[in-house]
């Protein structure tokens, strides 16, 4: 054999199980037909959110957490309702056992750490036992994604320096070779080396082939964000809609989703292919790494949302609390985007944008810029897209602010007295301490945790009050993002058989298995929950595979 265990795919998941193999003295080799240049993968790109339960963080802010309360929140959220989702629910208690107990103090021991307030994340669809999360659990990485990344990468190369791992970019996985009805290796394309920068989109040129031979082989290669075609051909009709037309994209252009096809040609069974994670608060980048390059707004609690007709939308519809029930409410509007309206107020609160690079202040641990966000503008990057970005409108006047967004869209769909009587209603419930408003009540119920007085949510105004101004409207796009099923595991991290046995010798982590066992987190996430599933499976696979070797 090449090696004890071939991972395919260097992003978290993969470098976590090719970490924890090696550490076990098995010899490893890392395949990825990216340049080295994007070794961590989309982990890299991200706010670095991870979902503790009970954590030291939570305490200090007041937050009273619980596993059970966790697991009422998550069973839920996820709403496993199939035969198949066996192994999914018994990931999913095995994760939030995890992420209740060692995971945080594991963590730290490799040198995480995080942001003192916790994000209140995915708030959800208004009753107990439904949807969403019913506290703050949402701690961001200080350092973002880079920083969760670090500590694997480095096991990854101190490995690597002992002789126990080896890289091999640009090579491009298009079989799995299976012997005697075992996989045990893989075979492919080597691609022409390619100066791209992170993220960029990557020439396919092919300069020759490989076969490499191992015990156990650990797919590790993402979802299917970056392929709009596969995300149209799985989406959900029934539960959202017919698929957009036009979506902007949250992930590089090689998450593409081929190894879901080579594992299902080796027998793995993908299942729960259609539950996946869009977001619908997505911003054409001024500035694209990849194709399609869109940025999601991270929004607080208090701008108005309307459809592309400008129909107020109706709880749980609002920016914060219920993705996908957003996404299905825009889906069946008929339209591909949607609208905020908020004041400047409410921007410089409550406005972040997700990713790495649209937090320097996070990312570069700078405590200088992080102080910055409590100032009287909005956060530098979030002013650039003000400036610069295709999406925002700003106007002093409702009917100027309409007449813009006309113009905008080409279409001309939205009438200024029809949002006027909207916003007027709803301004009118700001004036007294009781509303049957179910957004104001949020907005009042978010300023009663101590973080989102402090950071995320601005003071109760009336949009129309000239002193909150000028108006500002934001054109949303749907943006893609996460893959919720995927081939189903074991808890060992064993790729199953349709029939429910293992395929000897083949393994899945990441998004490619759903974060586990096919779609741990069932129809729905409550973020911060992506990176610790790329971790908890990682790790999984890696001790797991090649064992026997």
């Amino acid at each position: 054999m090449d090696c004890d265990v071939l991972v395919i795919g260097a992003g978290l998941a993969g470098l976590v199980a090719a970490s924890e193999a090696a550490a076990r003295g098995r010899k490893v080799i890392v395949l990825d037909q990216e340049g080295e240049q994007n070794l961590g993968g989309q982990a890299f790109w991200s706010l670095g959110g991870l979902f503790f339960i009970d954590s030291p963080e939570q305490r200090r802010m007041g937050i009273r957490d619980h596993p059970d309360l966790a697991r009422q929140d998550w069973m839920g959220s996820s709403q496993f309702d199939r035969p198949e989702d066996h192994w999914p629910r018994l990931w999913a208690d095995a994760y939030l056992d995890f992420a209740a107990g060692e995971k945080r103090a594991w963590l730290h021991s490799l040198g995480l750490r995080w942001f003192p307030v916790v994000g209140w994340a995915e708030r959800g669809g208004g009753l107990a036992h439904g949807h969403g999360n019913s506290v703050p659990r949402f701690h961001v990485t200080w350092g973002t994604g880079p920083a969760v990344l670090e500590p694997f990468v480095r096991l990854a190369r101190e490995a690597e320096s002992r002789g126990l791992l080896r890289f091999r970019f640009r090579h491009r996985v298009d079989e799995l070779v299976t012997t005697d009805g075992a996989v045990t290796g893989a075979r492919g394309a080597i691609l022409k080396a390619d100066p791209v920068a992170r993220g960029e989109r990557s020439a396919r040129d092919v300069v020759g082939d490989f076969e490499i031979s191992a015990g156990a082989v650990i797919v590790s290669s993402g979802g299917i964000g970056g392929n709009h075609e596969l995300v149209r051909r799985n989406w959900p009709r029934k539960r959202l809609g017919q698929p957009p037309a036009t979506m902007v994209s949250g992930v590089p252009h090689h998450v593409d989703g081929r190894m879901l096809e080579i594992a299902a040609q080796a027998r793995g069974s993908v299942i729960n292919a259609d539950r996946m994670w869009h977001y619908t608060e997505g911003l054409r980048n001024f500035d694209p790494i990849w194709p399609d390059h869109g940025i999601r707004i991270l929004p607080g609690p208090s701008s108005f949302w309307c459809d592309a007709d400008g129909n107020r939308f109706a709880a749980p519809a609002m920016p914060g609390f219920d993705t996908l029930g957003t996404l299905e409410a825009i889906r069946r509007s008929g339209h591909d985007y949607s609208w905020f309206i908020l004041t400047r107020a409410i921007i410089k609160k409550e406005f972040a944008l997700s990713g790495s690079e649209q937090n320097p202040d996070l990312t570069g641990k700078s405590l200088a810029l992080l102080l910055k966000r409590l100032g009287k503008n909005p956060p530098g990057p979030v002013q650039a897209f003000m400036d610069k970005g295709e999406d925002f409108i700003v106007r002093d006047r409702l009917e100027d602010l309409v007449e813009a967004m006309n113009r905008l869209s080409g279409e001309n769909r939205l009438s200024a007295s029809h949002l006027r009587g909207q916003v007027e209603a709803r301004d009118r419930e700001i004036a007294n301490p009781f509303s049957k408003d179910a957004q104001v009540i949020a907005i009042r119920g978010a300023r009663a945790y101590r973080g989102d007085r402090l950071l995320r949510t601005a003071k109760p105004h009336r949009l129309l009050d000239p002193k909150a101004g000028p108006l500002i409207a934001v054109r949303l796009h749907i943006l893609t993002r996460k893959t919720l099923g995927g081939l189903q595991t074991n808890l060992a991290g064993q790729v199953l058989e349709i029939s429910g046995e293992p395929v000897p010798g083949l393994y899945a982590a990441g998004e490619v298995a759903g974060f586990g066992g096919g779609g741990m987190h069932g129809y729905n996430a409550l973020e911060g929950t992506f990176l610790g599933g790329c971790i908890f499976s990682g790790r999984a696979a890696g001790r797991n595979a090649g064992a026997d070797v």
